[in-house]
């Protein structure tokens, strides 16, 4: 509907009918009160009807709702000129030029205000014509709109010499008088004056004002009428003053959705050009002159959040690590208020994310990161972002380890665990142990302490774990043997469990414990070999082999199902196979898991 009204005032402006074009551009108003241009629209039509203090209004409003709109201030200038405040007219002007200083309307308001300054101050007028001069404001900033609205001089606009003619004129009113010869000055100073004077050409036919489209579409130039007759200098007599002719035709034009593209496509064009030159810069390590061409961009663009990314790097790269934060926190905020492309903001959190790290010097520093690195990785799941996210997390638990290392406090919390082991409190003295390791994650003997409280707890993978990790941290501590051989055992693995006890005999010989296992382990390797056990017990033990994945690779080679097919249908090759010991000890293997029995 709005759009509709508007569309209604423009081809009522365009056809000179303002008052029309008011209540249209009004009533769209109405519909869209935050529509810039509607405003920008109604104030070129109240100048056009000499009602400036209504086109200030106007103007004011456009200027309000987009402060950064170069038109909006040229509207705000032509108001500030009708109502002859040329000081504020040009402050508009170049408020306007701050925003886009290639703007030739604003150029040309400028230029109008500031020579109409100093007119405006002479009493009674331009001095140059003296001080009751009917000429005094003859050529003023409306000079082109009272010509152009007159069919009698509407066509000299066409000639350049005309055109040169009325501008030497409009810089200096005295130089009138090198061209009052000329019949198309003695037209202008007629229509200017508001009478008729009567020119060598008096008796010709001027059409009527049909329109300034009709003027502007007619394919001919008229021809020059000849400047070496003297025209009369009028008289009081010759001239009957009549009523100034309202200009029909366009003084300004109304703006549409198009004016602004334009102009946006423009400053987007330069943006580019300022990025693309700062990208120059930036792969010179020109770092300080990348930053001035980014930032040009983003005044130029503010909706597009690459050149604060963009800008975000080189920071990076200066190690302004606070400047870069900001930009990316930029970036993210006005990225999401132009729903720009969610990898572009997750590129800008992944950066913040970086920065933050290079500044982090305390596991807790981290967390921030690890935080942003997490929200950039939920906009989009990058490969990049997944690896800066998994090093956070590894560097904050080294140094958490190295901030809270203390082999003091570690050897007292593990004498608080060794109490309460001692009186049975098992699941305390675990709680103490955990401390400890924390505290001095390098102890075996405190891996050791705890994998008995887990063996007594019935927790034996738990239990296993600690001693393996006890073994991994010292290969000579035989505890860690003593420990891993006798979990093993209770889990019936008695073949794996033999073997870890041999393994720590290899470190101490004459250890009574490790030699105790191993001759546990070898009765009940007996018993099964025997067939001593339950059908219940071999059906279990036989199960638990089966997921043992060394047992199930000798049970899956071809060759070992052939000694095994040997063993039971062809004595001649099993007694050689016998003779083979990576055989025998394959085959040991299977007889100790009960998967083979020997009878």
């Amino acid at each position: 509907m709005a759009d509709e009204a508007k569309a209604k005032g423009n081809a009522a402006f365009s056809s000179g009918k303002y008052e029309d074009a008011i209540k249209h551009f009004g009533d769209a108003i109405a519909l869209a009160p935050e529509n810039h241009v509607l405003y920008s629209n109604r104030s070129a039509a109240y100048a056009s009807l000499h009602k400036y203090q209504d086109a200030l209004r106007d103007a004011k409003k456009t200027v309000e709702l987009k402060p950064e709109w170069p038109k909006g201030y040229s509207r705000l200038g032509a108001a500030h000129v009708g109502l002859k405040e040329y000081d504020d007219a040009i402050t508009a002007y170049k408020k306007g030029l701050q925003y886009d200083p290639a703007n030739d309307g604003l150029k040309s308001g400028l230029a109008d205000a500031q020579a109409s300054k100093p007119r405006a101050r002479a009493p009674g007028g331009d001095p140059a014509f003296g001080g009751g001069s009917p000429f005094g404001n003859m050529f003023g900033p409306d000079v082109w709109v009272k010509i152009q609205g007159d069919p009698r001089t509407r066509l000299f606009l066409q000639q350049p010499d005309f055109v040169a003619m009325i501008n030497d004129c409009q810089k200096n009113p005295s130089n009138v008088s090198r061209y009052i010869n000329d019949q198309r000055m003695m037209q202008v100073i007629g229509v200017l004056l508001g009478v008729n004077l009567q020119t060598a050409e008096a008796g010709a036919d001027f059409p009527e004002d049909a329109g300034a489209e009709e003027a502007s579409s007619s394919p001919s130039m008229p021809e020059e009428r000849p400047r070496s007759v003297p025209t009369p200098t009028p008289t009081p007599t010759q001239a009957a003053p009549v009523v100034p002719p309202e200009p029909v035709s366009k003084p300004m034009e109304v703006d549409s959705e198009d004016d602004e593209l334009k102009t946006k496509k423009a400053r987007k064009a330069e943006a580019v050009k300022e990025k693309e030159a700062g990208n120059a810069e930036y792969k010179k390590k020109n770092f300080e002159a990348a930053v001035q061409h980014y930032t040009k961009a983003m005044e130029l663009d503010g909706e597009d959040i690459s050149y604060i990314t963009n800008r975000a790097a080189v920071y990076m790269e200066m190690a302004k690590y606070e400047d870069c934060i900001a930009d990316c926190e930029l970036a993210v905020e006005t990225g999401r208020s132009v729903h720009a492309d969610y990898k572009l903001i997750a590129k800008a959190l992944t950066r913040k994310g970086t920065a933050l790290v290079k500044m982090a010097k305390t596991s807790k520093d981290y967390e921030g990161a690890i935080e942003v690195f997490n929200k950039a990785l939920t906009e989009h799941r990058n490969p990049d972002t997944l690896k800066k996210l998994n090093d956070a997390e590894r560097i904050k638990k080294e140094l958490e380890q190295q901030e809270y290392f203390d082999p003091a406090l570690a050897d007292a919390e593990r004498e608080k665990g060794n109490e309460f082991f001692k009186q049975d409190k098992y699941p305390e003295a675990v709680k103490h142990y955990t401390e400890a390791l924390k505290r001095n994650p390098k102890d075996p003997k405190v891996y050791s302490n705890r994998a008995a409280c887990y063996t007594k707890l019935g927790a034996l993978p738990e239990g296993l774990k600690d001693a393996e990790k006890a073994i991994e941290l010292d290969p000579t501590f035989v505890k860690g043997y003593s420990r891993k051989g006798a979990i093993q055992f209770f889990m019936k693995e008695y073949d794996k469990a033999l073997e870890t006890y041999q393994l720590g005999l290899k470190h101490n010989e004459g250890n009574q414990e490790l030699m105790d296992g191993v001759r546990r382990c070898a009765e009940q390797i007996n018993k099964m070999n025997r067939g001593d056990i339950s059908a219940d017990d071999l059906k279990e033990k036989q199960a638990r082999s089966m997921q043992d994945p060394e047992i199930q690779g000798i049970l899956s080679d071809p060759i070992m199902r052939q000694v095994l097919t040997d063993f039971q249908e062809n004595p001649k090759a099993a007694q050689d196979h016998m003779k083979n010991p990576m055989v025998m000890g394959k085959i040991q293997k299977l007889v100790n898991a009960g998967i083979v029995q020997v009878r």
